[in-house]
């Protein structure tokens, strides 16, 4: 019997029509994403300790720890494109292999220039594979209420990875060491490969549902534009904007809340308290958006969670209490947490379906050039504003920039679900 046709850079093994579970394929994804991303987080916090007790200095840690999102700025873009050329396994086999080959040399040297070079690999790896996995993810989607229940979900992977990559490299080290730690972070990557491996790719065909495309036919029914194209875009355009001011919203969050504390005399336990809070209450908003925002458009949960960020940041150096502080924390990470599906779903929808990988890598492209500049941004403001201020003008922002969002409406013609031909 003949192979099926691919539907671009995947195959598909089953008939097109067929419905598809999403639940236990995005069950899969998402195990994957925490499998490579975990590698990164544990990596990412194990690093500065061991570099701390080879003798080197804050400002040494400091620029170890940048170097988990400057290559994620270099290589988003080039990860988006090569995802769209060749779809899910090939880049995260690639990524798989960058991730291990990092963290195999920092368990046989473990020493600060081994570190940096292993900092690279993690931290490139885990952004270009999140890029391959959030394309691969929306083209599994039928309709745009489908989306944002695909990217719920996938919002959950880095969330649970920031669990469980630095509590096992934390017992690790406890208990055996720095270099058994490495070894075990090595492992990580290999079961997201294993995943990815083993699945049947689903992807949504480009073309005819009853004639799968060939990869070399996509371009043919998505004319591809330059990315500078993508950028002129207004609504391409208002999107980043967007997602760049609620992205610093929950950077000024993580950046601020442990030097209030610090002021005010908050143990440091409260403090992660608080932090925890935020992070839980992120992931926990997630977890129940496919049913809160089934018949509400992305605009508008955008434009509502853009304004709760503006009430709760402008209270929030206000409260002295840590159980206040608790419960600003908690609205605080509600609203801002909302917002990434939201904003992966009108991705897909606003970008033709050829340059998806591109425009997410884009995006994360500005975010971790955002998370390189923004905290030495907040250490010079902080001084000359005082900690508290951030946080009001964070809020005035936010606030203002409210009104793009609730403007973000998908065009008919840039319904990327579906292109021509496909009806």
């Amino acid at each position: 019997m003949a192979e099926p046709l691919s539907t671009g850079p995947e195959s598909v093994s089953h008939p097109v029509d067929a419905p598809l579970n999403l639940a236990p394929y995005l069950a899969r994804l998402v195990t994957a994403q925490v499998a490579l991303h975990a590698t990164m987080a544990g990596f990412r916090m194990a690093s500065p300790l061991l570099a701390l007790r080879l003798g080197y200095s804050p400002m040494a840690v400091g620029f170890l720890l940048a170097l988990f999102s400057l290559t994620q700025v270099f290589l988003a873009l080039p990860a988006g494109r090569f995802a769209d050329r060749h779809g899910l396994r090939r880049p995260i086999g690639l990524y798989v292999c960058i991730s291990c080959s990092g963290m195999f040399l920092a368990t046989a040297f473990p020493v600060y220039p081994v570190l940096c070079f292993a900092a690279l690999c993690t931290g490139g790896a885990a952004g270009a594979a999140i890029v391959a996995l959030q394309r691969h993810a929306g083209r599994l989607a039928d309709h745009p209420s489908q989306l944002k229940q695909i990217f719920s979900w996938l919002s959950l992977g880095p969330s649970v990875s920031n669990v469980v990559g630095p509590l096992a490299a934390g017992l690790m080290i406890d208990h055996h060491g720095f270099q058994s730690a490495f070894a075990l972070l090595a492992i990580f990557p290999l079961f997201s490969w294993g995943l990815v491996r083993a699945a049947t790719l689903h992807e949504k065909p480009l073309g005819n549902a009853h004639e799968p495309l060939q990869a070399s036919h996509v371009a043919a029914l998505s004319p591809r534009q330059s990315v500078w194209a993508l950028l002129r875009q207004p609504s391409f355009k208002r999107l980043l904007i967007i997602n760049w001011f609620l992205s610093a919203s929950w950077d000024v969050h993580n950046f601020v809340i442990p030097l209030l504390g610090h002021e005010r005399g908050i143990s440091a336990a409260v403090i992660g308290s608080l932090l925890g809070a935020f992070a839980l209450a992120a992931s926990t908003i997630r977890f129940f958006l496919p049913w809160l925002t089934r018949n509400v458009r992305e605009g508008a949960v955008i434009g509502v969670a853009m304004v709760v960020t503006f009430a709760v940041f402008a209270v929030y150096p206000l409260m002295s209490n840590p159980w206040l502080m608790g419960v600003c924390a908690v609205l605080a990470g509600m609203s801002i947490g909302s917002v990434q599906p939201m904003i992966m779903s009108l991705l897909h929808q606003l970008t033709p379906p050829a340059q998806h990988g591109e425009a997410l890598g884009l995006r994360l492209m500005t975010l971790n050039a955002s998370s390189v500049v923004m905290p030495l941004l907040f250490g010079s403001a902080s001084a000359l504003m005082g900690v508290g201020a951030l946080f009001w003008v964070c809020a005035v922002v936010v606030g203002l920039g409210s009104a793009l969002a609730w403007e973000m409406r998908v065009p008919v013609s840039a319904d990327a679900l579906n292109p021509p031909g496909s009806h």
